[in-house]
């Protein structure tokens, strides 16, 4: 048995959180560089949660530029034992529409570049992401929605594509169509295979913004409307958040879907062979196997 973290990386609207005690703003170093922003901290009905804005505070990060390394280390080293994203997202399904919540279950990664692992030459590690949400945190989120009124959708995969332009109509029909995704993204990934690597429970809260560009009655994005319906759901977002304290408990028992022991038998770099500056960056997100 521990202490329940949660950590929730979202956008502007979504740390603002009535009820937070002890708010406090804190700078986290990682060996990995800056995160997007520092990180709100504080007590919501008793169990400790940390708030990351992901895009840092007045949007000046892009999807590519954010240091996805940096944010999910620095949540580690916070304690973070439950992370939620929550992201705005477009839909490729008409049932699926802009206003609507999908709590995600799979990805496909469509990013190009960017650092996707903490491990690499002097500590080499592969984990799993057959299933890289945690099931126990979608239950949670799902129940969440469901009792704050939103209309939600249990299960979705996510494509997450580099940005930061929208999709082509040819991409957005790929996609749907042929690829079978149901909302599409620009920062899930490596979002959720870091937060693995880290032995951290993940679970995706898509809010559906958009129509993407294949639907024939709404044609390409408006990023307009993108705004106007992202505020709306920040509301009920922020309704979403102060109710997982009360699902998840102030005290949490092993992850039963392996999700906190994903390195138990991960690295395969020889003892004798690891780098230690290699290992010195891992100190955080690869202590406990370190």
């Amino acid at each position: 048995m521990g202490e329940t973290v949660i950590g929730i990386i979202g956008g502007s609207g979504i740390y603002d959180i009535e009820g937070l005690e002890n708010a406090c703003w804190q700078a986290v170093e990682t060996p990995w560089g800056k995160p997007s922003d520092e990180i709100l901290t504080g007590r919501l009905e008793g169990v400790k949660m940390a708030f990351l804005p992901r895009h840092g505070r007045g949007h000046v990060q892009t999807p590519s530029s954010i240091n996805y390394r940096a944010n999910i280390d620095a949540l580690k080293r916070l304690g973070v034992t439950d992370l939620f994203s929550v992201s705005a997202c477009g839909s490729f399904r008409d049932e699926m529409a802009p206003g609507d919540f999908v709590i995600v279950d799979q990805f496909i990664d469509n990013t190009k570049g960017r650092e996707s692992s903490f491990f690499g030459p002097g500590c080499v590690a592969h984990v799993s992401v057959a299933h890289p949400t945690c099931a126990r945190l979608r239950d949670a989120a799902y129940e969440a929605a469901r009792d704050e009124g939103i209309v939600v959708h249990r299960g979705g995969t996510y494509l997450a594509m580099e940005g930061p332009q929208f999709s082509t109509l040819a991409e957005s029909r790929l996609y749907r169509e042929v690829w079978g995704a149901d909302v599409i993204g620009m920062t899930g990934m490596p979002e959720a295979k870091l937060a693995r690597e880290a032995e951290i429970c993940y679970a995706t809260i898509a809010m559906i913004t958009d129509y993407d560009s294949w639907h024939p009655d709404h044609g390409e994005v408006d990023v307009t409307k993108i705004i106007e319906t992202l505020m709306g759901n920040a509301g009920k977002a922020r309704g979403l958040v102060r109710r997982l304290p009360d699902l998840l408990g102030k005290t949490r028992k092993t992850c039963a879907h392996g999700c906190d022991r994903a390195l138990e038998y991960a690295i395969i770099t020889a003892p004798d062979a690891r780098d230690p500056a290699a290992l010195a960056q891992l100190d955080a997100v690869a202590g406990r196997v370190l």
